[in-house]
């Protein structure tokens, strides 16, 4: 590490860490080929999944694919180490980069696993500026501790030493900073704060299942300054469109004492099913899925509302004029909910078969059949233009009729 590097680190223990990435808009990018390097945490493919999902869904005519390559046990030197096999074969223009949870020992605060820790760190940072790869630097995801207490106490002090010097690392580097460790920590002093016992992340003490991982997800997404609106409609009884963002309306006239019109999305939204335990404590869903309407000028009394034909939802006439979230209820039935599965379970299945089939199928086997590696690789590259298809948005009708 640099003179200046190793400046802006000591400076950077003196500071509070924050939570806001470092840039002003979306870090991921069209066109982008993003490669997602970690350890065991990251090969659960769960945040990665989430992440990769939620930037497709919001960014459907989007071109962009993911790769992951986290390994079981690794630190940063070892994502240094293999760099050029795991990284660069990918030609990638974005990279984010997890590590911290191996490398601080699970234990009290070392120098010398830190000093280690930043060496790894310098490394992928050298090589992802000589390849032009954008960089975000992530922290590691928090512990969550059996004993009680605030959960920032015990390893997760360790950890938050090493986002701090991880923050520097970004900051000497010029790279995009995300802290998903204090937001995590947050929702889980709000759990422990309504009951000692309370664990929310469904998975050990150290992996977090999908409740825990999702927030991971959207403490990283947030931090990359990702767009949480999906589209937003504001129509009268009669008709007249006064706001329609991220969407087209069309065809709007009034119909049997409600309401008719057509609907073109610019975005879906997205929420894994499996992590709906985490919704208990913090409102992931909503926030990061803004899809609302509006409808003014309506008689007193219940509506449904239909998307496709199908009734997601009831709400009065009073509760419409305010403006409801049709997030939650687009993404259990109707043509947005079918959309978003059709894509959401092509992304695993494609995600499932380059893990097993070819990274630890092959590559993680010292496999040096290359002609069977680009045979695999390609099929996963027909899995990626087939997701690309499924994201192809259609128009809907929206319906607001009055309920029996």
């Amino acid at each position: 590490m640099t003179r200046t590097g190793w400046l802006l680190l000591a400076i950077s223990l003196l500071l509070p860490t924050g939570s806001a990435a470092w840039g002003s808009d979306f870090f991921f990018k069209d066109g982008d080929c993003v490669v997602v390097l970690g350890d065991s945490i990251t090969e659960q493919h769960l945040y990665s999944n989430y992440l990769e999902m939620w930037t497709l869904s919001r960014f459907p005519a989007w071109k962009i694919t993911f790769h992951n390559v986290g390994i079981g046990g690794d630190t940063s030197g070892g994502g240094n180490a293999r760099f050029d096999r795991d990284v660069l074969a990918y030609k990638p223009t974005a990279l984010t980069v997890d590590f911290g949870m191996n490398d601080g020992g699970y234990g009290g605060f070392d120098p010398n696993r830190f000093k280690a820790y930043m060496a790894g760190l310098s490394g992928i940072a050298d090589k992802a500026k000589a390849a032009k790869i954008r960089v975000a630097w992530i922290t590691p995801s928090p512990v969550e501790k059996n004993e009680n207490g605030p959960a920032i106490e015990g390893y997760n002090r360790t950890l938050e030493k090493f986002s701090e010097g991880l923050k520097a690392q970004a900051r000497a580097y010029g790279g995009f900073f995300v802290d998903q460790l204090h937001p995590c920590v947050a929702v889980q002093d709000k759990a422990r704060a309504a009951n000692p016992a309370n664990r929310i992340g469904g998975g050990d003490w150290i992996h977090f299942g999908p409740p825990g991982q999702a927030l991971m997800a959207s403490a990283i997404l947030k931090g990359m300054n990702f767009p949480t609106q999906v589209a937003a409609v504001e129509i009268d009884a009669a008709g007249k469109v006064k706001k329609a963002q991220n969407c087209k309306v069309t065809e709007a006239s009034a119909a049997n004492g409600g309401l008719k019109f057509t609907q073109l999305d610019g975005a879906l939204p997205f929420f894994p099913d499996e992590a709906a335990k985490i919704l208990e404590w913090s409102p992931i869903l909503e926030e990061m899925n803004q899809y609302t309407l509006k409808v003014t000028g309506l008689k007193a009394g219940k509506y449904d509302v239909q998307l496709g034909g199908k009734t997601i939802g009831q709400y009065s006439g009073a509760e419409l004029a305010a403006g409801v979230s049709l997030a939650a209820a687009a993404l259990k039935t109707g043509p947005v909910a079918d959309q978003v599965k059709a894509i959401w379970d092509a992304v695993k299945a494609k995600n499932q078969y380059n893990h097993d089939q070819i990274y630890r199928g092959l590559i993680l086997a010292g496999s040096k059949d290359t002609a069977e590696i680009k045979a695999r690789q390609a099929e996963v590259a027909k899995k990626d233009a087939e997701i690309q298809k499924l994201r192809a948005m259609t128009p809907h009708t929206v319906e607001i009729i009055p309920a029996k």
